[in-house]
């Protein structure tokens, strides 16, 4: 299944489909925004399950690779699904999601009803 591009509040997402390619690097993040350029999106839903577990071990710098090409860019990320496995043993991935869930370009949501209704709020 293609990933399908949606419009949340005039807001254009591309919603990544959770069988796609793991993204592992920058190189992926950069195949991923653009992808998102090709849509015109301004926004990407990434499920969790498509990141690496490396993103998730901030000791890696996977998740600070990838988050700063979507900022360089221009692209908002949101990372839609559970991550409390990775969230419960670390307290600095809490701290980083609490952090990024305060801003307006990094965001981690629990599913895409999430991500509409953050995209709602003024």
């Amino acid at each position: 299944m293609p990933d399908d591009l949606v419009n949340m509040h005039g807001v254009p997402v591309l919603v990544c489909t959770a069988d796609g390619q793991t993204l592992r690097n920058e190189q992926d993040a950069l195949d991923v925004i653009g992808d998102a350029f090709g849509h015109q999106a301004r926004w990407v839903a990434v499920p969790a399950a498509r990141l690496d577990d490396a993103f998730f071990r901030l000791n890696t710098r996977v998740a600070g690779d990838i988050m700063q090409k979507f900022v360089n860019y221009g692209i908002g990320m949101a990372v839609v699904g559970d991550i409390s496995p990775h969230t419960t043993t670390s307290p600095a991935l809490r701290s980083l999601v609490l952090e990024s869930n305060r801003g307006r370009h990094i965001w981690f949501v629990k599913d895409i009803d999430d991500l509409h209704n953050r995209l709602k709020e003024p």
